[in-house]
């Protein structure tokens, strides 16, 4: 994979993915959000990767969110720079993605860069990163979600106040309003997020997707219309070879030996 904005790799079942503009503070542009697609797409189709830890080169900032050097220097394509297939990085508009998703926020998470961190599962930041939604002090507006996700995620309240007024929050302000999974020193930030990879990955991958799917899927509706849902993954998991190893393996006391199948 041919990649120019993106570093994307692979180790014991987990895929880092890290946006590598840090002249930029991370900030994506068009090209970014095609080369985001691309790895979200080798992300799903790899049946070896099992979580993706997704961070931001450098120190500074996650991801700036969208690049405004950018939409001033190229005017009248505003729509493209937000929008890849899959939304702003990939992912804010990308609903198949079962795998868990950790963000590992590294500095300032903001606009856009926000946006990607609402979208993934789980939550580490480093203890100084900010969080917020800025948009409207530049005429603009959290068009790639962030309208819609965070005050399904916080107290709307709370939510509408970050929205209207465009300021950022940190990270234990984060932590308190449930955003942020935990807060960690930078130097911890990417172990941290290995070890709830790790903890992930005691669990039958096949188990945490069809839980993840259930959960997403299930969203919106009364538990009675969310436990009569049809879920594929569901479906699959209970004819799969990880619903006879767990048992199995409980009952020989012993670590499951899980295989994805």
């Amino acid at each position: 994979m041919d990649l120019k904005f993106i570093k994307y790799e692979k180790r014991n079942h987990i895929a880092y993915i890290t946006f590598n503009r840090p002249e930029r503070i991370n900030a994506l542009h068009p090209p970014c959000h095609l080369e985001m697609d691309s790895v979200w797409d080798d992300f799903v189709a790899d049946k070896s990767a099992w979580v993706a830890i997704v961070t931001g080169a450098g120190d500074k900032g996650f991801s700036a969110g969208n690049d405004l050097r950018w939409t001033a220097e190229n005017r009248g394509q505003l729509e493209n720079s937000i929008r890849g297939k899959g939304g702003f990085a990939g992912i804010t508009a990308r609903y198949d993605i079962y795998k868990p998703i950790i963000a590992a926020v590294n500095g300032f998470a903001l606009g856009g860069g926000f946006e990607i961190a609402l979208s993934c599962d789980i939550i580490i930041a480093a203890e100084h990163a900010r969080f917020g939604l800025p948009e409207p002090r530049v005429g603009l507006m959290a068009a790639a979600g962030g309208v819609h996700r965070l005050p399904r995620q916080i107290p709307l309240k709370i939510a509408m106040g970050m929205m209207l007024t465009g300021k950022h929050i940190t990270a234990a302000d984060a932590l308190r309003f449930g955003i942020a999974n935990e807060v960690v020193p930078l130097k911890d930030l990417i172990p941290t997020a290995e070890k709830w990879a790790a903890e992930i990955m005691e669990c039958s991958p096949l188990s945490v997707q069809a839980s993840k799917e259930a959960a997403m899927n299930g969203l919106g509706l009364t538990v009675e219309a969310a436990l009569a849902k049809h879920y594929d993954l569901q479906s699959k998991l209970f004819r799969s070879k990880d619903a006879v190893e767990g048992p199995l393996a409980f009952s020989q006391k012993r670590r499951p030996n899980w295989t994805g199948e």
